[in-house]
């Protein structure tokens, strides 16, 4: 019982209105709703912090009404209709501008029209046109300041002029969203490993913009590794990147080893079809079923033999993708006409010589005036450019002058040219004046062949030797400068060879 009162005391003390704290004995106020943590938060802040916040919002909310904050459900239902009513006054805009936003329905737009405005008026200046931006709309979800100009600088930096950075968005407008240290810097470091020389990497660029959103181990490192297996040599990949970069966006099994393969079919060595490529890398765009095999099959049906096909595209690779039946056609039909050769004699010349495929008409007809005018009958004439084609790729001065030599110095019969037209083909003041001039000192008489058709080294040893050998037939006829037909200008006959250049030649005399 006594134990008892004394635990009922303190319980009296504690009623006691005397003992009770002045914090409890307030009148209790009504229950609150719920606050927004975010508020019970700002309640606990320093005072002066709290003034700071409110003057804050109240003097950017002057400035940008949007981003103003009038109640505590504001994050929940207001803030999703300001984005919609941003949203739906952005793409009025951009109607007015003549801009179709549909495909921006699932990207994240700006939250103001002067936003939106100020990217707009960035990309026309740089000369992009409003079709430009309707062809990629995406361009308007990236930020100019931090998409657009890092890229832009970094183009720049990289060697694209800053007045063809606008073109260059036309082309591949997908950089911009592109990481410079991400994306383009891995690739631009993997075109200078290539030996694509510093000063070229914005050249290859331009051509082949894709190049930026490839990725290395892909597609780009499979192509140079088959390149080089098939004989390439890997400081010749760079110059070959540089002159056509797209072969680093082709498959190596649907486009470039199907073409090889296929060249090689026909006896080309594949060192030989190497030296090619490093020289016209775009022969690996020529496209294998419309244009290769239709060509090949059109040189067959102008008569040219299959054993002779190596021995056609090794000389003149690019026949492979011309618009080779219509040409065929029309220099068959001018050899029978003009210049008597039938359909036969005008197959060898091509097997001798494709690159007459592309020579203009009235270039070749120079040559041949220039032989009739020298009272050698037209029959004669076409039995000399069948022997040896080169003579209708000549420049006509050149010729007068190996002419002149041949009628006044040599003291010879037309005959002789007849038989051998390839004198044409020498140069004069290098081989024949030196040559017919030792033979003359030691009274030596020989054909045309026997004198010209050797190399040096072996005329001497031919001077040498106790009697003049008998002539016998030897390997085909080969050209002895170099042979370019750009456009309708006329062949140049400089005497200096590359090493490729020879390894051509004697290709052709396999």
């Amino acid at each position: 019982m006594t134990s008892l009162l004394r635990r009922t005391k303190p319980i009296k003390a504690i009623r006691n209105p005397a003992q009770i704290p002045h914090q409890l004995t307030q009148t209790p106020t009504p229950a609150r709703p719920r606050q927004n943590p975010c508020l019970s938060q700002l309640q606990t802040l320093n005072p002066s912090r709290v003034l700071q916040f409110v003057s804050f919002s109240t003097q950017s909310s002057s400035k940008f009404p949007e981003y103003e904050m009038p109640s505590v459900t504001w994050g929940v239902v207001q803030g999703r209709k300001e984005k919609l009513v941003s949203r739906v006054i952005i793409c009025d805009y951009l109607k007015t501008l003549g801009i179709v936003p549909d495909e921006l329905e699932n990207l994240e737009l700006p939250s103001t029209v002067e936003v939106m405005r100020e990217r707009v008026e960035f990309l026309q200046k740089l000369g992009l046109t409003i079709d430009d931006i309707n062809e990629y709309p995406l361009m308007l979800g990236c930020s100019v300041r931090k998409n657009i100009i890092p890229v832009l600088g970094y183009l720049e930096k990289i060697g694209i002029q800053r007045s063809k950075l606008g073109e260059f968005l036309k082309n591949y407008p997908q950089v911009l969203h592109a990481s410079v240290v991400v994306e383009l810097a891995p690739v631009v470091k993997f075109l200078r490993g290539l030996d694509v020389e510093k000063l070229d990497i914005g050249y290859v660029l331009q051509k082949y913009p894709e190049l930026l959103g490839f990725k290395l181990e892909g597609t780009m490192s499979t192509s140079v590794a088959y390149l080089v297996s098939i004989g390439i040599s890997p400081r010749d990949i760079g110059p070959m990147v540089t002159q056509y970069p797209y072969l680093l966006g082709m498959r190596v099994g649907t486009m470039i080893k199907p073409l090889v393969d296929y060249l090689v079919s026909f006896g080309l060595p594949k060192k030989i079809l190497a030296r090619m490529l490093e020289k016209r890398a775009y022969i690996l765009g020529y496209d294998l079923e419309e244009t290769v095999k239709p060509n090949v099959e059109c040189l067959l049906s102008f008569g040219i033999r299959r054993e002779a096909l190596a021995s056609v595209i090794a000389q003149y690779p690019q026949i492979l993708g011309l618009p080779l039946k219509a040409k065929l056609s029309s220099q068959q039909y001018f050899f029978n006409l003009k210049l008597k050769i039938d359909p036969d004699g005008f197959a060898r010349v091509i097997e001798k010589m494709p690159q007459i495929v592309s020579l203009h008409q009235h270039v070749i007809m120079k040559p041949v005036d220039f032989l009739l005018g020298r009272v050698i009958s037209s029959e004669d004439v076409a039995k000399m450019i069948v022997k040896c084609p080169q003579l209708i790729a000549l420049r006509v001065e050149l010729m007068k002058n190996s002419y002149y030599f041949f009628k006044t110095e040599m003291g010879r019969p037309i005959k002789e040219l007849v038989e051998f037209p390839e004198y044409f083909t020498y140069s004069l003041e290098s081989r024949i004046k030196p040559r017919y001039q030792r033979l003359k000192s030691r009274g030596i008489r020989c054909s045309l062949n026997w004198l010209l058709n050797c190399s040096d080294q072996r005329f001497e040893e031919r001077l040498q030797g106790d009697y003049i050998e008998t002539e016998g037939v030897g390997p085909t006829f080969c050209v002895g400068g170099k042979l370019e037909l750009p456009g309708s200008e006329i062949v140049s006959d400089e005497e200096d060879e590359s090493d490729d250049e020879v390894l051509y030649r004697r290709t052709v005399c396999l």
